[in-house]
């Protein structure tokens, strides 16, 4: 599709990702393969997309090795950042900064993803 992007994140299990981001609300719509276990999980939140896929794809694709983490940050708004985090808590997931208000107008937390990445979440103040 001509004008579409998204970033495609490498981790060391699929499913526990998976299960991560749909906290956030995003959802499955593609798996690859399509039975067993996958190596791909396409994933949407309203406009927002993300592909999972195993961090052993861009070896055996690319030639090259994934380094350690933290990889990226991943920035998302949400109608409620210390419920969000509270449901992230409830979960297992580690919460590396508590909600806080910002001086640029936001209030925002962040919690490591199961690879260790910062997610921000955030609402506007």
């Amino acid at each position: 599709m001509e004008g579409g992007a998204f970033p495609v994140i490498y981790v060391t299990n699929v499913r526990r990702s998976v299960e991560f981001y749909a906290l956030l609300g995003y959802k499955a719509v593609y798996q690859f393969p399509l039975e067993g276990e996958p190596h791909y999980i396409g994933l949407v939140r309203g406009e927002s997309s993300l592909g999972i896929t195993d961090s052993g794809w861009p070896e055996a694709q690319l030639g090259i090795t994934v380094g350690t983490a933290p990889r990226f940050e991943l920035f998302v708004y949400v109608d409620d950042v210390e419920a969000q985090v509270a449901a992230f808590r409830e979960a297992g997931h580690e919460v590396l900064q508590e909600p806080a208000n910002m001086p640029w107008g936001e209030r925002q937390a962040y919690v490591f993803d199961p690879d260790h990445n910062p997610v921000a979440v955030a609402t506007p103040i």
